[in-house]
């Protein structure tokens, strides 16, 4: 039978789905593979609802979360962009400024694989009603190119092109310009806290790149800024964005795993771009780079250094490494998922094994974290001579929790909620629970292999209202809407100080080789 007759039936219209399955049944060798699977269907089918009822999940809601900001952008307001190296370029470009060669790049690997849908992704995101005004760079190649990704006349949603930016070459003078409402900073982290302080006595709000600050004091010094000011603050966690995030946030507060007693993360590497080892740009030199302005803030001075500069991330002149790097977004999407806040006390440890750069920053780390209150550990290790992918993972009495750009939930063996659905054979524990994966239907109650892949992959970007869209975006948008309408920002200066101080605490211990806790008294590490 050919499969154009299967399709039709004998009037020539097409078959519904159950004359289909009718057909199908009804040929030799496939009709019983087929009832067989149907049979399996109908039994799983059964244990999905009965394990689904016990967990108190809802089997057909939609899996995509609805727009977070369903008001469409207010009054136009100016940004600035303060730092334009690879992390602001990104922030600019999902707030609608991609740069030409980005765009030029996107449209070549679109013609080479169909499959690639970040041009069309970018394309169809709302424009956000802002325009760039100022940019502010200590290396002239940076600036040339955040002012020629702030013209572009290639716009999402069909926005038209803007004046082009102004330059400055000192922040300062483009907060006393009177050409910005707000500022995103993705400074290297020595400048955060200046920077930061400096909007907010100006009334400028402030989206910072993570992590928060460079030091404990730091973080003391732009939390009383930005608290004082009643400027609109965002840290850039855009993780908090994540659909898959916030549905473990349900699964924590639905008590589905049980008492919850250890969380494990890692963000293990294996490349020298992963440890920071980046690019030195041809063009780099002290004629084109301001480098005495750029150490201004520094904990040491040194001369000149291109490697400093461009690789800042391996020194703790200038940040704090895997901690503020890496340790910074698994802290903080497990403190959105589980509301941990700033740990009792911390031990960490490691050292520089395999990069022997002239770093002074551990290529392998780890921290182990204390919650007596919580009666919770939270242990975080990280190398970057090794790709193996761990996750981050929620232990509870009950069940596991791996969370990625998808989830799963397995249960324990030894479980005693689920004891009697075990031994019944509704909870399978050869497979999880359920998974939950972005942007399909729902929670799944009986996973598949194919399922399970999905599930392992982490994504950078998440879904709203069933729309493939940028973390970034939605984190850059959640600022913007709250400084025209009020509110909260999902990664505010509290959300930022708790994620600051519990990775100065991790640093600390490591630097001085002890114990360090947290007093919430005199809110000072001791």
């Amino acid at each position: 039978m050919s499969d154009q007759k299967l399709k039709l039936d004998e009037g020539g219209f097409p078959l519904s789905r159950r004359s289909l399955l009718k057909a199908l049944v009804s040929i030799p060798v496939v009709g019983v593979f087929l009832a067989s699977f149907l049979d399996k269907k109908a039994a799983d089918d059964l244990k999905r609802r009965a394990l689904l009822r016990e967990l108190g999940v809802t089997e057909r809601g939609p899996a995509v979360i609805e727009n977070a900001i369903s008001r469409p952008p207010g009054k136009r307001l100016r940004v600035g962009i303060i730092g334009f190296g690879g992390e602001g370029e990104a922030l600019v470009r999902h707030a609608g400024f991609a740069h030409p060669e980005w765009l030029e790049d996107a449209r070549k690997r679109r013609r080479e694989d169909p499959r690639d849908k970040e041009l069309e992704t970018y394309l169809a995101q709302p424009d956000l009603n802002i325009a760039i005004t100022a940019v502010c760079d200590v290396f002239d190649v940076r600036a040339e190119r955040g002012i020629a990704a702030s013209r572009v006349d290639v716009r999402p949603g069909g926005a038209s092109a803007n004046p082009p930016a102004r330059r400055f070459r000192r922040y300062t003078d483009m907060l006393e310009s009177g050409e910005v409402d707000g500022v995103i900073i993705a400074t290297p982290d020595h400048w955060h806290t200046r920077m930061t302080g400096d909007a907010a006595a100006a009334g400028i709000h402030v989206y910072c790149e993570k992590c928060m600050t460079r030091t404990e004091e730091e973080a003391q010094a732009m939390a009383a800024a930005v608290r004082s000011s009643g400027i609109v603050f965002q840290l850039g966690h855009q993780n908090r964005q994540s659909e898959s995030h916030l549905k473990a946030r349900d699964i924590i507060e639905a008590g589905i795993l049980g008492p919850i007693t250890l969380v494990e993360a890692t963000t293990n590497r294996n490349s020298p771009w992963g440890a920071w080892v980046w690019d030195i740009h041809e063009k780099g030199s002290p004629q084109t780079i301001d480098w005495e302005h750029f150490q201004e803030n520094a904990g040491h001075q040194v001369p000149f250094s291109l490697e400093r500069f461009f690789r800042w991330r391996c020194w703790f002149d200038y940040g704090t490494g895997l901690s503020g790097d890496l340790l910074s977004h698994e802290f903080d999407a497990v403190n959105m998922i589980a509301g941990f806040g700033i740990p009792k006390s911390v031990v960490s440890s490691g050292g520089i094994y395999y990069f022997k750069d002239g770093r002074d920053v551990p290529d392998v780390f780890q921290a182990v974290y204390e919650y007596p209150e919580r009666e919770v550990t939270f242990m975080y290790s990280a190398t970057l001579a090794n790709g193996n992918n761990r996750g981050l993972i929620f232990m509870g009495h009950d069940g596991t929790m791996r969370v990625s750009g998808a989830l799963t939930v397995a249960a324990d063996n030894e479980s005693t909620r689920y004891e009697k659905m075990i031994k019944d054979g509704v909870i399978d524990l050869s497979r999880p629970m359920f998974t939950y994966q972005p942007g399909f239907r729902g929670i799944d109650a009986v996973t598949s292999a194919t399922a399970e892949y999905f599930a392992s992959r982490g994504l950078l970007y998440t879904y709203r209202g069933g729309r493939r869209v940028s973390a970034y975006h939605l984190h850059l948008a959640e600022w913007l809407d709250v400084i025209r309408n009020g509110g909260q920002t999902s990664c505010n200066i509290d959300r930022g100080f708790e994620e600051a101080i519990t990775c100065h605490m991790a640093t600390r211990s490591l630097l001085e080789g002890r114990r360090v806790a947290w007093d919430p008294v005199r809110q000072r590490i001791v």
